[in-house]
């Protein structure tokens, strides 16, 4: 700490000098913040400003920063020194636009920013600017796994910016089930007729690439340590092992098709009744010719059953559309009238989904003859001849359609590998001795694709329906091990232009991945994070809520049980930080302290004065974002509230909370990310297991004599600007009703 010299520099631009005194903000800094330099500028984000920023860091050996003026969300660029620290106080956002104008606010505005002021102060002196953990042999290649038309497109894309890739692919052959289709739907112009596949065109020009280095027949036997340094078994078919050392892996594992027996009342399993995958496998089989049925017969007629096992509300098929099969129905009803306009072909549809060109398919396909019927089946008959039983849902009436060959709609299901939520029960019970359970296990582990050697399991966890997790919305790629990407239809369902677009986007993810681990950064969602997580172990209980709790598989534990941080597997959330009951884990810009000195820094007003204190501990990368555009907006809250933003609401550790309600604040309120199946936490698990962890705080407020009702748990979405002003208004008025906390006077 000797080393360290302190400076605070306030800005009076964008109005705040003229709502605020600047000079009793100085002085807070000054004597309360026992800041060495304190400065203020009428405009600190020009050149001139930030020059005296930079000239007291070169001449005056500053090493912390603190930045009294607008969001730390804003002028990220201008206000960027590296080598120092630095904190922000939100003047602007967080006071000026938010609390109303006019002269019986002046008060409570001028707290409101003295409060600020002294946060930043505070939370700067408990920080240490984090230098980066970089590894010597840090790896710039990166796996693939899956041959495909995803793995080909993200191995091709790799090597087209200069890195090198590894393909492994479990077949002898690339192309995967794109090389099984006759035709694909149209994605360039014309938009009117199937068009050539172009799998084969693929694979050769990644055969033919140097910076690809394929292994065909092969699987990965263990993948073990982590980015840019992931060490990869590569086992071949012949049973020789091959090692490779990469720093990011796309996994491009695919789908395959629903399975048709699990459909017997629409014939699957009958003759003459196939699934799309079947039908292509026909006509490739005709190359070009009529297409005929297994047993040699002729096709007159052909019906197409739309989402056969698919988009079912009962729960004992697919829940969700597969997007593709629409547009691959029509495509292969004109195979048939490529051959014989005279064929009949009849789509039988709830729904039909042909988003982009796909409208001038079909509007092509209606031309040549093939139709649209708008219905629901019911029961399919195969055999010799084939019957379709559906109700018309235009007529409302039940109708019957005889056909040569019926075509079942069957959707994707993602090679995901393990099931993880399935796995570690089994795991325990299995580490408990039970001998059926060990039997289960290793039939398990036979399915899994990255045979990850991680404690949380061999595979990524997967999103709802057993996509590999990545949560396509928000997160597109990104799965829950950091450095393991995923693309194509085992992330999510969608067609070949689809799938090639989305390994684009993951081949880039996963270069962003191995050059910021070569300097020890974060790589998302906090990219350009220097610090990483580091616990005091002689304080450690070793009660594993960290190995556990972490989202993302960064923390193991070494022979003696204490946890084992893999920094370049951590995404900076802070997890391990909140669940930690003896707090010995923290990052060096980042901890208990930080926060904790930020509590404690707020002056809480005694109760005759009938002034609240209200705590918001609200997450940086939804909450906070919304309160930023709420002020943005000029809609104003009570000016009452303190609002500290954390990484995630998963970090937030309990001792926040109780120093606050021992200090004598009226209330707390964490605003967070949804949670649940369609989780919007940039840290997926972080916001619901602070919801559960809540849940546990009524002990603790029935100890101190405190209502329930003190302590809130808010979902907050990025877009909720006017709902987060109304969140905190309300809460504020019930906290009046309940009365000043009775804790006032003891802090």
């Amino acid at each position: 700490m000797a080393d360290n010299k302190f400076a605070a520099y306030i800005c009076s631009g964008c109005g705040i000098g003229d709502a605020m005194k600047v000079p009793q903000l100085e002085a807070i800094a000054k004597k309360e913040g026992k800041m060495a330099i304190v400065k203020s500028h009428p405009f600190l984000c020009n050149a001139e400003g930030v020059q005296t920023i930079k000239d007291d860091i070169a001449n005056e050996a500053v090493t912390h920063v603190c930045i009294a003026a607008c969001s730390r969300r804003a002028k990220t660029e201008a206000f960027q020194f590296d080598g120092v620290a630095m904190s922000r106080a939100n003047l602007r956002e967080g006071v000026l636009w938010v609390v109303a104008a006019g002269k019986d606010h002046d008060e409570v505005r001028q707290e409101m920013a003295a409060d600020y002021v002294r946060m930043g102060c505070a939370e700067l002196k408990k920080m240490t600017q984090p230098a980066g953990n970089v590894k010597e042999s840090s790896s710039k290649r990166i796996l693939v796994v899956g041959g495909g038309m995803s793995g080909m497109t993200a191995a091709l894309e790799i090597a087209a910016t200069g890195y090198e890739a590894v393909l492994v692919e479990k077949t002898g052959a690339l192309g995967g089930m794109a090389a099984k289709l006759w035709k694909r739907q149209p994605f360039k112009t014309p938009y009117s007729a199937a068009q050539e596949v172009g799998a084969d065109d693929t694979a050769a020009r990644v055969a033919a690439n140097p910076k690809i280095k394929l292994h065909l027949n092969s699987t990965i036997a263990e993948t073990s340590g982590a980015p840019g340094r992931f060490v990869i078994k590569v086992a071949q078919e012949s049973g020789a092992v091959t090692e490779e050392t990469v720093g990011a892996i796309v996994q491009a594992t695919g789908f395959t098709t629903y399975d048709m027996a699990k459909l017997p009342e629409l014939g699957g399993g009958q003759a003459n009744v196939v699934d799309q995958a079947g039908l292509e496998a026909l006509a490739r089989q005709a190359n070009g010719g009529a297409i005929k049925r297994a047993d040699g017969k002729d096709i007159k007629s052909v019906v197409f059953v739309q989402c056969a096992g698919q988009r079912d509300d009962t729960g004992t098929h697919l829940s969700y559309c597969s997007g593709h099969c629409c547009g691959t129905s029509i495509k292969q009803a004109t195979y048939f009238k490529d051959q014989n306009p005279d064929i009949d072909t009849v789509v039988v549809y709830q729904d039909l989904r042909m988003p982009g060109m796909g409208e001038d398919f079909y509007r092509s396909a209606q031309e040549r003859g093939v139709i649209f019927t708008k219905g629901k089946a019911s029961k399919v008959t195969g055999g010799d001849s084939c019957a379709v039983t559906f109700k018309d849902l235009i007529l409302d009436e039940e109708n019957t359609i005889a056909a040569d060959l019926v075509v079942l709609a069957t959707g994707q299901v993602p090679n995901a590998g393990v099931d993880l939520d399935a796995w570690n029960p089994v795991v325990t019970a299995a580490e408990g001795g039970d001998e059926a359970a060990k039997v289960r296990r290793d039939e398990m582990k036979t399915i899994s694709i990255l045979n990850l050697n991680y404690r949380q399991g061999p595979d990524m966890p997967q999103f709802k329906h057993g996509f590999a997790d990545s949560h396509f919305i928000c997160f597109p790629y990104e799965t829950r091990r950091t450095g393991i990407y995923a693309a194509g239809p085992v992330r999510r369902p969608m067609d070949i232009l689809q799938a090639t677009d989305d390994a684009t986007g993951a081949a880039l993810k996963a270069i962003q991945a191995v050059e910021a681990v070569a300097v020890g950064r974060a790589a998302h969602p906090r990219s350009g994070d220097l610090s990483f997580p580091t616990a005091r172990l002689e304080g450690c209980t070793q009660c594993k809520r960290c190995t556990v709790e972490c989202p993302f598989g960064a923390i193991d534990e070494d022979e003696k049980r204490f946890p084992v941080f893999n920094e370049e597997r951590c995404r900076r959330c802070g997890t391990c930080m909140g669940a930690c009951p003896v707090r010995v884990i923290s990052f060096e810009n980042y901890s208990c302290d930080t926060v904790g000195s930020q509590v404690k820094a707020i002056e809480v007003p005694e109760e005759d004065e009938e002034k609240p204190r209200i705590l918001v501990l609200a997450c940086e990368n939804d909450a906070y974002p919304a309160l930023d555009m709420a002020g943005l907006a000029r809609l104003n809250y009570s000016a009452f509230v303190r609002i500290i933003p954390v990484r995630c609401l998963g970090s937030v550790n309990t001792i926040w909370i109780t120093d606050a309600l021992n200090a004598g604040y009226d209330g707390v309120m964490m605003m967070g990310c949804k949670k649940g199946d369609d989780y919007q936490c940039h840290f997926v698990k972080g916001s619901e297991l602070a919801h559960y962890r809540m849940s546990k705080i009524g002990d603790t407020l029935k100890q101190l004599g405190l209502e329930p009702e003190r302590v809130q748990t808010q979902e907050v979405a990025i877009t909720d600007n006017v709902r987060v002003v109304k969140l905190i208004n309300d809460y504020v008025a019930e906290l009046d009703k309940l009365g000043p906390s009775p804790m006032k006077g003891f802090g």
